[in-house]
This record gives C-alpha cells, structure tokens and sequence, in this order.
C-alpha cells in the first residue's frame, strides 16, 4: 500500500492526492488501520434503561461490521460485550431482550451479564477449560451525558477529547437534551466519506456554498483551534442573530457565538447550537458511497428554526452537490495533489495528516 505524507507545516504542505479516494486498497485498509482504533459513536442511554436487559448493535454498519451488545445487569451498570460466542463464533443475541443470562442457542453456552463465562454443556473432558478466552470479549464504554461511545482498540484516549469540548460546552445540561427522531435523517452521499469530512473541516466555502448560512455567520471571525485527534470551528453570529448565553468565566464570554462545530478523528460531528445538539456521523458504504446520518437533541425549541442552526437540510444538499463533484473531478488524469489555505483550511490539513500518520503507523 501507498505510503503518503503531509507537512505538518500547512504553508508547504500538500493535499492527500486524488487516487486517495478511489483506491480499493486504501479503503478496505481504513477498516482496521483508522476506524477500528478509533471511538464510534453507539448512541444514547434510551437504547437500553432497564435493568436485565440487551441490546445487539453492528458497530458501523455495512463497513466495520462488529458484533457487539450493550448489556445494563441488575444492578444498573452498563458494558459492551462482543455479541459472538466463544465457543463456534454464533451471534448470541438477536434482538432487544430481557437477560439474566447471555446464552447461546447454538449449544448452550451461558454468560454472565459482565460477560464472564459460566457453563457449557458436554465440555466435562475438555482439558484446561474454561480459559480467560472462553470469557466475552470487554468493549470500552465510556458515557458523556446520554451519549454512548465505544472502540474496538482505541489508540488514543476518548476523555481527553471530552475534557476539552467541555471546556466551552460544559455548561449545556447534555442530560435535559431530548432525542427528537422525527428532526434527523440519514442522506446517502455518492463519494467517498474523507471528502465528506474535508468539506466539513472548512469555512472557506461557507460564503461560495451556503449563502443562507453566510447571512447569518460573520465570516471575518470565523476561526478553527485544533487538538491532537479533534478540532473546533467556532461560528460568530452578525449583530442581531442568535446566539448563546455564555456563563460568566466561559472561554467566549461576551462574545456571540452562534455554533460550536466539534470534530472528532475520524468521522463524527458534534454541531452545537443555541437550541440544542446535531451530532452527524459519517460512514462508509463503499469507495463511492457514503451514509451521513443527522441525530438531533433539542434543549431549546424557541430557538429551533433561527441563526446558525436553522435550515440544515438546505445546508447538507449544498454541502452533498459540492462534495459529489470533487469525488468526480478527483477521477482527473491531470489532478494530482493541491496546496492549503492558511487561514482557511487548518482543520483539513489536520485531517490529513491524521489520515497519513494513521495508515503509515499500521502499515
């Protein structure tokens, strides 16, 4: 595979080349190299608030495609266990349910709700047996208010990027947010999903692009700060405009913020507005096909359809055509790399030089 490499100086660095986006192999590598030690998104503690009970998930649907259950025991903790058996590798649960147990209904293989191994029919001449191994995999969980993450093999530390979005967000009751179903929606992109995340890792098009969101949007302070495995673009309402009611010691006290757009490597958007929450999540289909899915929370529904937040169907078909025809113009025998805006696209060129420094490391 294609080594690649990105300065981390942006002012000479250059643009991950075009074939980036339509080799085969560099895809199916982004499976292990990128998204398995990275954290997904799983969702919220709605899924599953009873004691005794299991929730079955794939983790990325259609590209990892990672057998995993959310299990909440009797006495209310909740882990992420693998979802297949230890014995033959049977899916063990199926759909929703009550549990005391996990067993499998392949041969009768019963866990307890820690995962823990606990029986296992016509294994009494089976040497040095039960092992560790014969345990359910532990999955990393880690909760942020509602919100549920976990990884497959992380490699980098999920509460540092939390600390630090709390630094500015901290102060919204994340707890009192309420999942509206009927607001989100999942869109089917025709590119690939890094060029997603680099249009969204810019402002620069904002004022080209997204006319309705530049009326509302003072572009001139429009800034980005970034972090090891995150970035935030920060949105500065015109006068007038909606904004948030900062507390007094916050970080942009006094100033007016419209929206908190927070990024986490490598494909999920937590875009925080005066009303509440829409948190997308990118994920691959194919080389040419990407399914964006909008999950909204609101906190306030006065200030739903206003500012920064408002329109954001509008704003995801604009963002859709524009990336839809870079995917096609990177198919170009004469384009080969491109070069960074300095002022504009730091949170791009942090992204890929995270895409390069990932895929050289596992190589």
């Amino acid at each position: 595979m294609p080594q690649f490499f990105i300065d981390p100086d942006i002012s000479k660095a250059e643009t991950l080349p075009g074939y980036f986006y339509h080799d085969q192999t560099i895809f199916e590598s982004m499976k292990d190299h990128i998204f398995a030690n990275s954290w997904q998104w799983i969702g919220d503690t709605q899924l599953i608030g009873l004691a005794n009970t299991a929730y079955p998930f794939s983790l990325l649907d259609g590209y990892l495609n990672e057998p995993m259950v959310l299990v909440r025991s009797k006495d209310e903790s909740l882990r992420c266990l693998s979802n297949v058996c230890t014995h033959r590798g049977n899916i063990l649960v199926h759909h929703p349910s009550q549990c005391s147990f996990l067993t499998c209904m392949y041969h009768g293989r019963r866990f307890n709700q820690d995962g823990t191994f606990v029986s296992m029919p016509e294994f009494s001449l089976t040497h040095n047996f039960p092992r560790p191994c014969d345990d359910l995999h532990k999955f990393k969980l880690i909760e942020w208010g509602p919100f549920l993450f976990t990884s497959i093999s992380p490699s980098f530390d999920f509460q540092k990027i939390l600390s630090i979005m709390d630094e500015r967000i901290g102060f919204l009751p994340l707890e009192e947010f309420i999942h509206k179903p009927s607001l989100g929606k999942d869109y089917l992109v025709n590119a690939h999903w890094a060029l997603y995340c680099d249009n969204y890792l810019e402002g620069f098009h904002i004022p080209f692009v997204h006319q309705d969101l530049n009326s509302v949007l003072d572009y001139g302070q429009y800034t980005t700060e970034l972090y090891d495995y995150c970035n935030v673009q920060i949105g500065y309402a015109k006068s007038g405009e909606e904004c948030f009611t900062l507390p007094e010691g916050h970080p942009d006290y006094g100033k007016s913020i419209a929206a908190y757009y927070y990024w986490i490597f490598p494909n999920m958007m937590f875009n925080f507005y005066p009303w509440g929450l829409s948190i997308n999540i990118v994920k691959p289909i194919s080389i040419e096909k990407t399914k964006v899915s909008f999950i909204t929370y609101v906190y306030d529904e006065t200030k739903l359809h206003s500012g920064a937040g408002a329109m954001l169907d509008k704003v995801e078909r604009e963002d859709e055509f524009v990336v839809e025809n870079v995917f096609k113009g990177l198919k170009s025998r004469v384009y080969s790399t491109g070069r960074f805006s300095v002022n504009r696209e730091q949170g791009t060129h942090h992204f890929h030089k995270l895409l390069a420094d990932f895929l050289k490391d596992k190589a």
